[in-house]
């Protein structure tokens, strides 16, 4: 189910960065405020776990949705981000399509930044984060006669990305996050196993500092 998401953006930063530069002092760095909006996809990995005593193999589908940020440089080099976005809606199959179901989730990410080329004025700015998870889980639907329901779950979370600058405020962006996201199902309030939902979250669209 996950594609080569996290390769791909790293090779698209790498390659912009040996073939870009700049002539302008864009030097984004200590004291700005930015926001990062776009459309952003949940690639859970391909394995998420098994559940009940019968060890029935639980997959759960991806999905994209609007997604925004809002961050701060403390320096040049060191910055702050907070991921939101809109409800992912994930469907899943157990027992190989045998039972169906879906879930709404949210998962707002804090994580803390490294910018290895802040202060400068190149173009191309990559950066690096790692931080925490919280996922909360709603409107839970599963097609048996039973209510299933799904933990909250706390988790790390890893981040990597770029912004190529347009000008002074406006930068083309792309970024991915590694989310640690397992959470507790049950059914009728009896435990039935974990699901190990773990996705890369690929974000592209644009950065605009204040």
């Amino acid at each position: 189910m996950r594609k080569n998401a996290l390769p791909t953006l790293l090779a698209a930063g790498l390659a912009a960065a040996a073939f870009t530069s700049s002539t302008q002092a864009f030097a984004y760095g200590a004291g700005d405020f930015f926001t990062r909006v776009g459309v952003a996809k949940v690639e859970p990995k391909s394995d998420n776990g098994k559940l009940t005593d019968d060890d029935l193999k639980i997959d759960v589908e991806d999905d994209s949705a609007f997604a925004f940020t809002l961050g701060y440089r403390f320096t040049d080099k060191i910055g702050m981000e907070l991921l939101a976005a809109e409800p992912f809606d994930h469907g899943f199959s157990i027992a190989d399509g045998a039972v169906t179901g879906s879930t709404d989730h949210l998962p707002p990410t804090l994580t803390l930044q490294y910018y290895p080329l802040g202060g400068t004025d190149a173009r191309v700015q990559p950066y690096a984060g790692v931080g925490v998870n919280y996922t909360t889980f709603s409107d839970e639907e599963i097609s048996l006669n039973q209510s299933l329901e799904l933990d909250d779950s706390w988790g790390a979370a890893g981040q990597l990305g770029v912004d190529l600058l347009i000008d002074d405020n406006w930068a083309l962006n792309a970024a991915a996050w590694y989310l640690d996201i397992d959470t507790d199902a049950s059914l009728d309030g009896t435990d039935i196993g974990t699901v190990e939902i773990d996705p890369v979250v690929v974000m592209a669209g644009l950065s605009f500092r204040f």
